[in-house]
């Protein structure tokens, strides 16, 4: 066997063994502290010591050999690799800071003008609805806003429903998340897109929370855009987020032709003339990425780390992976419904089809605590300050409640365990009780 051979097949070994590595194992993969428990992925997730080495060693050589910040192609190794890992292709693909700027770049780069509506929800993640804002008072676009439906009941239908009757003649675009970081409601994306293509509409997606929990295919989900957070279920270092942007007509995923984008925030946009115009079949007239991915220096290790992290997902199995998240999720479902009570959880539970791993509920005996934010604060605080464990508290819109409701959300990922959750939801019971 030859050195390069040789080379190769440890190569092999290393990547069959990631795929069979058991889940303790994998968990030793990442910087975690022993002595915590990590509950909140849904905020931020654990990075691997091997992303947080590609940082420091990418930094150091740009540091220390001049590396060039304006390479040709504008990252195009690491566009292909976290593109390939989600079904598309490198020049849809941004490597963003974060979803929020992703997302900024999308709703600002709209073709909107005075009177053109925008349907969403109120439980979209505050950027969001900023940003919608701002198009509302800058451009006098109209914004709808539904209240989605809360609670273990709730279908995927009902969601459908809501936007379906929403649509005006003068609607133009379905902004919706994914998965929204205030339930964990998982949208029907696919349906909520179809709805789309048959009105005509562009889709734009808050997919913060999809990306690395999901082993989904951008494409395919049919939508015009979606705006991932790289540093959540992705578990790339902070400051990492990867944008899709529709740039070619696949007419089995989304027949409507591809929407008039303006690229802000770009200094490959032409100093003179217009790009070519954008595509109506398979093939790209531009590479959209490039014209998102140029807008001045930046880190060379930001996208060398959120790379390595798709890659190492990619070698675990991100169809393996997305199993270990969602029966965890299906656990603390369980234990959380034993604990509380079905009727305390705002996330859905009876329609598999909206489960996430992000699971809202209240803890309290009496109802009205749902109303005290600084009550259901106080117990998130308390699980971190004096148990170690990290969660968070989120405050969304119930229909027919006169007051925003606050609630306490775990939500699991892959460096989880059952024993683990089994003692937070015990723990949490136990404070829950003592405080109400």
């Amino acid at each position: 066997m030859t050195e390069q051979e040789g080379d190769t097949a440890e190569v092999d070994v290393m990547e069959a063994g990631l795929r069979t590595r058991s889940w303790s194992e994998i968990r030793s993969l990442f910087a975690l502290d022993p002595e915590a428990t990590h509950l909140n992925t849904g905020t931020v997730g654990a990075v691997p010591h091997e992303v947080l080495d590609v940082v420091d060693r990418v930094t150091r050589e740009w540091t220390g050999g001049l590396l060039d910040v304006y390479p040709p192609g504008l990252y195009p190794e690491h566009r292909a690799t976290i593109a390939k890992a989600y079904g598309v292709d490198q020049d849809e693909l941004v490597i963003t800071h974060n979803a929020t700027e992703g997302m900024a770049r999308v709703i600002h780069g709209l073709d909107l003008r005075e009177g053109d509506e925008v349907i969403t929800t109120s439980h979209e993640c505050y950027s969001v609805l900023s940003n919608l804002n701002l198009l509302r008072h800058r451009h006098g676009v109209v914004v709808s806003t539904i209240t989605l439906p809360t609670g273990f009941d709730v279908r995927a239908e009902d969601i459908v429903a809501r936007f379906a009757e929403a649509i005006t003649p003068r609607t133009k675009v379905l902004a919706f998340a994914g998965i929204t970081l205030f339930t964990g409601t998982m949208l029907p994306i696919r349906a909520l897109c179809e709805l789309a293509h048959r009105h005509g509409l562009t889709t734009v997606i808050d997919g913060a929370l999809m990306a690395g929990m999901l082993d989904c295919d951008f494409r395919a989900l049919g939508a015009d855009f979606i705006s991932c957070s790289g540093s959540k279920f992705q578990c790339g270092p902070l400051g990492t987020g990867l944008l899709y942007v529709r740039n070619k007509v696949h007419p089995e995923h989304n027949p409507v032709p591809l929407p008039t984008f303006w690229p802000i925030i770009s200094t490959w946009y032409p100093m003179q003339g217009m790009p070519p115009p954008r595509t109506t079949t398979s093939v790209e007239s531009c590479n959209i990425g490039d014209f998102l991915q140029s807008a001045g220096s930046a880190s060379i290790a930001r996208g060398a780390a959120l790379a390595r992290a798709c890659e190492l997902w990619d070698e675990i199995g991100r169809d393996r992976i997305e199993r270990r998240v969602f029966e965890l999720a299906e656990h603390a479902r369980a234990a959380i419904a034993e604990r509380f009570g079905t009727g305390a959880m705002y996330s859905p539970g009876t329609d598999q089809r909206l489960r996430s791993p992000l699971i809202a509920f209240h803890p309290f005996r009496d109802a009205a605590d749902a109303w005290n934010v600084k009550k259901v604060a106080e117990f998130v605080s308390r699980l971190e300050s004096e148990h170690r464990i990290w969660t968070r508290w989120t405050e969304f819109d119930v229909e027919g409640s006169p007051h925003q409701h606050y609630a306490a959300r775990l939500c699991t990922h892959l460096f989880n365990d059952h024993a683990e959750i089994d003692r937070a939801v015990a723990v949490m019971g136990q404070l829950a009780e003592r405080m109400s």
